[in-house]
């Protein structure tokens, strides 16, 4: 079973040396970057959901694209 936690800067470390010390457990910390590409990734299928739902309207690919 795979866990993402979100905890604070100044208590990390503290919690990186106690889920190291047991031996059923493996960490793996993300980078800023992996953070960031899974917050989006978070956010779009959340968006998706939405517009699956009907809460909320998609838009046009087109309109994306002229936009960029």
């Amino acid at each position: 079973m795979k866990f993402l936690l979100e905890v604070k800067e100044s208590k990390a470390a503290a919690l990186m040396a106690l889920l190291n010390d047991l031996p059923y457990v493996k960490t793996k910390p993300l980078t800023p970057y992996k953070a960031k590409v899974l917050e989006d990734v978070k956010e779009a299928v959340n968006e998706l959901n939405l517009v699956l739902s009907g809460k909320i309207e998609a838009r046009d690919a087109e309109e994306l694209l002229n936009e960029l």
